[in-house]
């Protein structure tokens, strides 16, 4: 199957960086969908800003930046952004029944032979796969933040995904540059996020108990890990809400309390420290 246009489904944090990846490294032409326009206006001024940094470091030239953005085309409807799509990421909030409700309608809207995948972190692709009434053309395609940097994809067979389904994701994940790996069964948190959640959470308890400072726990890791960044840095950058909401699926998927979620966060997230998108979490961002 050829792919020449691709649908994102959603122009917030990881939709926008998605878009501009799949226009400006796989060439393809993007439908930009998101159901408010001053979404869609943020989308392409944080995807501006990022071809902007990258014309400057000489990477890209000004004539082709523009080309990228004109390979852009964001739209409120979705039966226009997945009529004429070859290719659809689902990119919108991590909310299962929103996910679910929005692939039902793909599922009527896109031609038959659309592929279908979702950028989710943690929810069931097998039962996301289902709601779209073609299982068997739905696969996990999981980014990392943020989209244009980061080389990793997550490739997520659901219980019903074909081989055919699969190998297309892995060709478009090169295509676009991305180093994928294959996580063969539909498991809560894949790979990545099975292992960080875990690590993640054990440095907010860190905190909570009153060991050391975000700062300490964050230096430590950083100069005895060599992470590239602390752990509780990376959660303000991930969102805490968005970190409480896998540790609590992780609890619902597999009954393992050692995902338990540490009360900190959701006092943090009771309290909209969210992290930088608040201006606040275990960091202050508000000055920058």
């Amino acid at each position: 199957m050829e792919v020449r246009r691709v649908a994102v489904l959603g122009a917030g944090l990881m939709g926008h960086g998605i878009a501009q990846v799949c226009a400006q490294i796989g060439k393809y032409e993007v439908n930009m969908r998101d159901v408010e326009q001053r979404f869609l206006d943020s989308g392409i001024a944080m995807i501006n800003d990022s071809l902007a940094r990258i014309v400057r470091k000489g990477i890209l030239s000004e004539e082709e930046s523009k080309k990228v953005l004109a390979r852009i085309h964001p739209t409120l409807e979705l039966n226009q952004a997945v009529q004429d799509a070859d290719f659809v990421i689902e990119a919108v909030t991590e909310n299962p029944t929103l996910k679910k409700s929005l692939l039902m309608d793909v599922g009527k809207f896109a031609p038959s032979a659309t592929v279908i995948a979702s950028n989710t972190s943690s929810i069931s692709i097998t039962e996301i796969g289902a709601a779209t009434g073609r299982p068997s053309q739905v696969c996990g395609m999981h980014f990392f933040n943020p989209p244009q940097l980061m080389k990793l994809v997550e490739i997520v067979r659901g219980l019903k995904t074909s081989d055919e389904t699969v190998e297309l994701v892995r060709e478009i994940s090169i295509k676009l540059g991305k180093d994928p790996v294959l996580v063969k069964k539909d498991t809560p948190g894949f790979i990545v996020n099975r292992i960080l959640s875990q690590a993640l959470n054990e440095a907010v308890y860190l905190v909570a108990e009153g060991i050391a400072t975000p700062e300490d726990v964050d230096k430590a890791c950083e100069l005895g890990l060599n992470w590239p960044m602390g752990p509780l840095k990376l959660l303000d950058y991930i969102g805490i809400d968005t970190d409480l909401f896998i540790t609590e699926i992780m609890v619902k998927e597999t009954g393992d309390p050692k995902f338990r979620p540490s009360n900190l966060l959701k006092q943090m997230v009771r309290a909209n420290l969210l992290g930088r998108k608040t201006g606040r979490g275990f960091y202050d961002w508000s000055k920058q």
